[in-house]
């Protein structure tokens, strides 16, 4: 696979496609030189200059297309060819797939109108010359031009994907904030209210103070509830996704991912306490992430996941073995992972590892009193 990805690379690419369209022309040259013959090492090597103005076709494709283009019309006028070859073809799809508007348009119709016309003066073409010459340019920067607009198109919804997915997350990590702070809210409210209840009746002072209090927590509860039911308006993940979730869940987690192909392992480290809401809720999610996208963006692969309790911090770290595929769109869930750490007040790290495969690690401090 990594070659693969090696060989994708534009400048690996297009120097293996001119050695590759070049390699005839070399040894033609080679083997017939020496014989003493002519017309056909002309004719290589006339191809092989057409081949090597190839290598700059992404950077500067009508320069190359205008290149080629008189290349090929003292080819005609010489009589070396009588019509286009393989680089031509090459060099004008380079022109539709990497220009766009009116520069395709023109460089295109010029090129079409050079070629009929050197035909017309120099091969006395009668009938054909100028189809042949719209054919020639045309159907390549069709084709270009049609893999160029297929490629924004995906460029774009692989965007609007990824601004839906992390939308979507926002919504997710709001609603469980939401259910954060409601309890606390709640609790303190009823904190205040038996503080309130208790007081004797010549503080009247602090029982005052203490109502407005009170008050004030139930209207805070009010708002969130109406800023909840918006969320939930909005969001297409169904029900609350914060039940449910948490540290406590992992060893099902890893269950669930063995039951569908992934060999996984939990291991936990220190002595577990009780997590605020939110870290809680991070930490189940970040391994959840990971060992999803180990099952969809990785072949052969095993998972271990880590969870390490420290007095400051908690610590989860979820690798994989696996080789990498290039299969379906790549996904978003990392901008998920880096959203719920960051609101967390924590790090977070994630890439390939040099021995192969893939590694996610948070670390997310824990508040003492």
């Amino acid at each position: 696979m990594k070659i693969v990805r090696w060989f994708r690379r534009p400048r690996v690419f297009d120097t293996t496609l001119v050695i590759l369209i070049s390699l005839p022309a070399a040894l033609a040259i080679i083997s017939m030189v020496p014989r003493g013959e002519v017309e056909t090492p002309l004719n290589a090597a006339h191809y092989l200059a057409g081949a090597l103005l190839l290598l700059m076709r992404r950077r500067r494709p009508i320069l190359t297309t205008a290149l080629v283009t008189a290349l090929d019309v003292v080819g005609i006028v010489t009589q070396l060819i009588t019509v286009t070859n393989v680089s031509s073809a090459i060099a004008y799809y380079s022109l539709g797939r990497y220009t766009t508007g009116r520069a395709t348009v023109i460089s295109a119709v010029a090129g079409a109108v050079v070629y009929a016309t050197a035909n017309e003066l120099f091969w006395r073409a009668t009938e054909g010359g100028w189809v042949a010459a719209l054919f020639s340019v045309g159907v390549p920067v069709s084709i270009g031009q049609l893999v160029r607009v297929r490629s924004e198109l995906n460029e774009r919804s692989r965007r609007e994907a990824a601004d839906a997915a992390v939308r979507a997350e926002r919504r997710r990590i709001a609603r469980e904030l939401h259910d954060v702070v409601a309890h606390h809210i709640t609790v303190i409210n009823a904190l205040v209210g038996g503080a309130r209840a208790t007081l004797p009746p010549e503080q009247e002072v602090t029982r005052n103070a203490l109502e407005s209090a009170e008050q004030t927590a139930r209207q805070a509860m009010s708002e969130m509830r109406r800023l909840l039911d918006v969320l939930r308006a909005d969001g297409s993940d169904g029900p609350d996704a914060a039940t449910g979730v948490g540290a406590a869940r992992l060893p099902a987690l890893i269950k669930e991912a063995k039951s569908a192909g992934l060999p996984a392992s939990l291991t936990v480290a220190g002595e577990p306490v009780e997590l605020p809401a939110a870290v809680d809720h991070a930490v189940y999610r970040i391994v959840q992430e990971a060992l999803t996208n180990t099952r969809k963006h990785t072949v052969s692969a095993r998972a271990s996941v880590r969870l390490a309790y420290e007095p400051e911090a908690v610590e989860v770290e979820v690798i994989d073995d696996g080789l990498a595929t290039q299969d379906g769109a790549p996904g978003f869930g990392l901008g998920g992972m880096a959203e719920r750490v960051a609101l967390c007040g924590g790090q977070l790290s994630t890439g390939p590892r040099p021995e192969g495969g893939f590694r996610v690690h948070a670390r997310i401090p824990l508040e003492r009193a």
